[in-house]
């Protein structure tokens, strides 16, 4: 739609047709992934639309220059973005398989909405007979989710494996704790305490970089990395672990584009319901303890109807947003309008300012902190926003900043 108003106006201010010509294809920079559409368009000399050509294929058409300023414009897409963006992802995805001389797909599928996504997305692009979905268990995946997995796979019609890891995760704590730690100074001997925390990262990596992994490797092919853009942004993932793969095709996605992608997908693609409505429905969660036990309702630590926004802010904004914006936009009571969030989630979510502070605070330190670490070793990310992480979003481990102002602004908020 921009594309056509720039053009458009161009075309009618200099009173003779336009023609945009576009390639279609990839750029891979290494870290970043971008598609060209093609969709080439012809402006008549009133700015009209006369002539697009297909997405993501190449065309040829010809047009008779005297007779296109009585040519009828083309109607508007009615489209949603989403539509646009799956083209770009099944394009971009073929493409760079196509380019690695990559075939077969193995995903790590835990009954959520990320790996479900991406398995339908792989499905249509290598088939269901190259695709193979491994379901891996511990003590605190749920019945409901282990069963969700299992439907997905159905619906798909494509290979599946369940690999159980408790027995794995709890040898290597049982080896970390009991080998002793020997101080070659003094002689003296310690040992290694594995705290809940270490131990849902030892899960997550032992899920990756053991079963998937090699899974891959026995089934000659590579495994994906499924994560979302605001996992991306805060690093919500375990380096080694869920963090790893060949490719993030989903992870300049937010997390409310992942649920539209799968109506999408269910309602157009497939004609059918692929992804369950039971991954759709079900909370967020990693599913690493008992503290994220889905069929309570607990699950992960970020807000996405809140923090997707918030985030987004950080990156896409054409100025991105800092702390001090944001402190300035929560003195004004203007947060959500600000950042295009539901009216009423501030106060939901953060009933005080020391909680909205709190908050803010804990995903900016994140966020210009250890994220900045786990996107420098993250896979490539495929694009389909104004500014993806990597070539487009430059970056360095300098650390949090926080100005003079946003210190002012929060002795202030704090004080009242």
């Amino acid at each position: 739609d921009k594309r056509n108003r720039i053009f458009g106006r161009q075309a009618r201010e200099a009173g003779v047709p336009l023609f945009y010509v576009n390639c279609i294809g990839l750029q891979n920079n290494g870290k970043t992934v971008y598609t060209f559409d093609g969709s080439s368009t012809a402006y008549n000399e009133k700015g009209d639309v006369v002539r697009t050509l297909p997405e993501y294929e190449e065309a040829l058409t010809v047009l008779p220059l005297a007779e296109m300023k009585d040519m009828a414009a083309e109607p508007e897409s009615e489209e949603k973005d989403i539509a646009h963006i799956y083209r770009a992802l099944h394009y971009g995805i073929r493409r760079f398989l196509e380019n690695i001389h990559m075939k077969k797909i193995v995903i790590g599928i835990s009954g959520g909405i990320d790996s479900a996504v991406a398995a339908a997305l792989y499905a249509k692009v290598v088939g269901p007979e190259n695709l193979l979905l491994v379901n891996m268990p511990s003590v605190f995946n749920s019945a409901t989710t282990k069963g969700l997995s299992q439907e997905l796979a159905n619906n798909l019609g494509c290979q599946y494996m369940i690999i159980p890891i408790q027995e794995s995760v709890d040898h290597t704590i049982k080896q970390l704790e009991e080998t002793p730690m020997v101080n070659l100074g003094t002689g003296s001997e310690t040992h290694l305490k594995v705290s809940s925390f270490v131990a849902e990262n030892i899960q997550a990596r032992d899920r990756s970089a053991r079963v998937l992994a090699g899974a891959a490797a026995a089934f000659g092919g590579g495994f994906t990395c499924n994560a979302n853009k605001a996992e991306t942004t805060v690093g919500y993932s375990t380096l080694y672990g869920d963090q790893s793969g060949f490719l993030a095709a989903l992870a300049d996605l937010w997390k409310y584009q992942v649920y539209a992608l799968a109506h999408y997908m269910n309602d157009a693609v497939y004609g059918r319901e692929v992804v369950p409505q039971g991954i759709i429905d079900i909370v967020p969660s990693a599913e690493l303890s008992s503290a994220q036990n889905v069929d309570e309702g607990k699950g992960d630590p970020i807000k996405y109807p809140y923090h997707d926004y918030l985030f987004r802010s950080f990156v896409e904004r054409w100025q991105k947003a800092t702390p001090e914006d944001v402190l300035e936009w929560y003195k004004a009571g203007t947060v959500e309008k600000n950042l295009g969030c539901e009216e009423g989630l501030v106060k939901k979510y953060f009933p005080t300012a020391a909680d909205f502070i709190s908050d803010l605070e804990r995903w900016w330190n994140l966020f210009t902190g250890m994220a900045i670490a786990k996107r420098i070793q993250a896979p490539p990310i495929l694009a389909v926003s104004r500014r993806a992480y990597g070539f487009d979003h430059r970056e360095a481990q300098n650390g949090a900043y926080y100005t003079r102002r946003y210190r002012e602004l929060k002795a202030e908020l704090l004080a009242e």
